[in-house]
């Protein structure tokens, strides 16, 4: 039988990529949206496709069930994606803004994670990738509430890798800088819900800064931003590879961002970010 893959969050960007790409190579993809609209959409384009939301704790189970189910009850690598971000600064974001996103972002990430370790530990493999971000080891203004999600990611995941070693599951980090995505398009509906931002102390670097970025008709591209068949691509090693890499740079950004990270101090490599 072909290997098997779990895919989240494949509506649009990386994951509907990775989907199509590793469907193109053979392998068994179970793709799954958060709205059933999606997931019928992704069907009709050919793909093995659920629904799981990462915010429901019974849509999750619902989604794994329905994967294993499709492949037989075994699992080889789960591609843990969908995301999404609440932009504005950290003294404007309310409590239950962080609530919501880390229950996306985190911690149904976790709660699908925990169930897929048990069928992969009993069939004695299997690989565990999470698409995390460059802002899961630097930071930048506006992205508090994603990035403390990625940053949290980071050590669960490392802790993991550590403690997983020995079982024959291997688990990667996937850390993209800017890539083309929906995702500050997405991110308007989050923002209008929780950020009174004409209300906040920084209303004019909001006017000034964020808005038309978030706002803007044609989304304008980010300095070396690369599609998302990018990550695709390291997907494709961090699956197949032998010996799959703990962590996986995409854009040069991340890789910039890695160096600068290592060789600068703190104050140092704050004032590089400020500066864009």
């Amino acid at each position: 039988m072909a290997r098997s893959i779990l895919i989240t969050g494949c509506s649009s960007g990386i994951g509907y990529h990775c989907a199509h790409a590793m469907r193109a190579r053979g392998w068994q993809v179970l793709a799954t949206c958060r709205k059933p609209q999606d997931a019928e959409r992704l069907r009709a384009e050919g793909l093995t496709c659920g629904v799981l939301d990462y915010a429901d704790p019974d849509s999750i189970e619902a989604g794994l069930n329905w994967a294993l189910a499709q492949s037989g009850g075994g699992l080889d690598v789960l591609f843990n994606n969908g995301a999404w971000g609440v932009p504005g600064a950290v003294e404007d974001l309310p409590r239950d803004a962080l609530r919501a996103i880390f229950e996306a972002n985190f911690f149904g990430w976790h709660d699908l994670t925990a169930r897929v370790i048990p069928i992969m530990r009993a069939q004695g493999h299997g690989r565990i990738i999470q698409n995390s971000s460059v802002l899961g080891f630097v930071t930048y203004n506006w992205r508090g509430a994603y990035t403390a999600t990625k940053f949290a990611l980071e050590g669960l995941t490392d802790t993991l890798r550590i403690e997983l070693r020995g079982t024959g599951i291997h688990v990667s980090l996937i850390e993209p800088g800017p890539v083309t995505s929906k995702i500050r398009v997405n991110s308007r509906a989050q923002f209008e819900r929780w950020i009174d931002w004409e209300a906040s102390a920084l209303s004019e670097e909001y006017r000034r800064g964020l808005l038309p970025r978030l706002y803007a008709e044609t989304p304008k591209k980010d300095p070396f931003e690369l599609p998302p068949d990018a990550v695709a691509n390291k997907l494709i090693h961090a699956a197949e590879a032998n010996r799959p890499r703990p962590r996986y740079y995409v854009t040069v950004p991340t890789y910039i961002m890695g160096t600068l990270r290592r060789v600068l101090s703190t104050r140092m490599l704050d004032w590089v970010i400020t500066r864009g």
